[in-house]
């Protein structure tokens, strides 16, 4: 009697695990990579076009010039990235500042006088956040509307006068110190400030939960509520970061100029939508990087510093900045359908 032998089962090989990818490969491979390399360019063009521009005064004033736009910008990336648009943030820099102001002049001390300031654009941040969410209605036509309702209640806090800061008044050279002082003697106190927040919210976007958070519901909204995220809580959280580095950006702006007046900040929107945009955010959301918007933010400002030492109208920079926003947003639409294609 033959005894038939069960051949005994395959034995899976493991697979090799998945080569990483070095740091600058990834670098390489990421959105960010276009935005950084169109910043290479214009640096050199720079280097050719315009006298002084490769001086380290230059470059320090640039600096100071893009930081107050960076910090807007840090906010608005998350909003963005939570596929939403903030159009009030030109209006909340000009009431953070109105009421920073105002508390001084009231003999506030500057800590807690820019601090309220901080918190009424963070109140003007979570009202847009609710609202949005709340009642449903696109961010888009929220935020059209409380841009000109926040500038309403800025000139209302004014009653349309200018506020200027004397240092002679107690408190106001410490105040000042914030956006004319020099870390070490060189470094401009916006840039570091700037700087800082750019690194802080960097780490919250790539390795908190909330970041992780923050792309799911960006990506899709439904898929991410089915997986447990409190989505609507996300997207006010996001407002509300808005808002608040917004407002900081306008107390920094005070204390550069020492005068501030109601209509400050308006415009200041479109630049700091366009440094995300730029920097390689969708405009649909669930993409994009902090060290995308700063990459963003550094070309926006060195394009402005080049046309500046050209001698450029101002109107010309604005149509410049507008056409390579449009530039952006093709490269990003052509990007989309080449990867749906693919």
């Amino acid at each position: 009697m033959t005894q038939t032998t069960t051949p005994a089962p395959p034995v899976a090989v493991p697979a090799a695990p998945p080569t990483s990818r070095s740091p600058l490969r990834r670098f390489l491979h990421a959105r960010e990579a276009s935005t950084f390399g169109a910043l290479i360019v214009l640096f050199a063009l720079g280097a050719f076009l315009a006298p002084g521009f490769l001086g380290t005064n230059n470059f320090l004033t640039v600096g100071q010039q893009i930081a107050q736009i960076g910090i807007m910008a840090v906010g608005v990336t998350f909003v963005i990235i939570n596929a939403e648009i903030d159009l009030s943030v030109g209006s909340i820099y000009g009431l953070g500042a109105i009421v920073c102001g105002l508390l001084m002049t009231s003999d506030v001390a500057w800590p807690l006088a820019a601090l309220g300031g901080v918190a009424a654009g963070a109140l003007a941040g979570l009202l847009n956040g609710l609202m949005t969410v709340g009642f449903g209605i696109p961010s888009f036509i929220v935020t059209l509307g409380t841009l000109s309702v926040y500038r309403g209640v800025t000139l209302l806090l004014s009653g349309g006068a200018p506020i200027s800061l004397s240092a002679r008044e107690p408190g106001v050279a410490e105040f000042n110190l914030l956006g004319q002082g020099r870390l070490f003697g060189l470094l401009p106190m916006q840039l570091v400030i700037f700087a800082t927040v750019a690194v802080v919210f960097a780490i919250v976007l790539s390795r908190s939960r909330y970041g992780f958070n923050t792309y799911a519901v960006g990506g899709s909204v439904e898929a991410a509520r089915l997986c447990g995220i409190r989505t609507g809580r996300v997207k006010v959280v996001a407002f509300t970061i808005s808002g608040t580095l917004a407002a900081l950006a306008g107390v920094l702006g005070l204390s550069f100029l020492s005068y501030v007046q109601g209509v400050t900040g308006t415009g200041m929107e479109l630049t700091a939508i366009s440094a995300v945009i730029i920097g390689g955010a969708a405009l649909f959301g669930g993409s994009g990087t902090m060290l995308g918007t700063v990459i963003g933010v550094a070309f926006i400002g060195v394009l402005q510093n080049i046309l500046n030492l050209r001698g450029i109208s101002s109107f010309w920079q604005t149509v410049a900045t507008g056409a390579v926003i449009i530039l952006a947003v093709a490269a990003d639409t052509a990007l989309r359908k080449r990867s749906g294609r693919r």
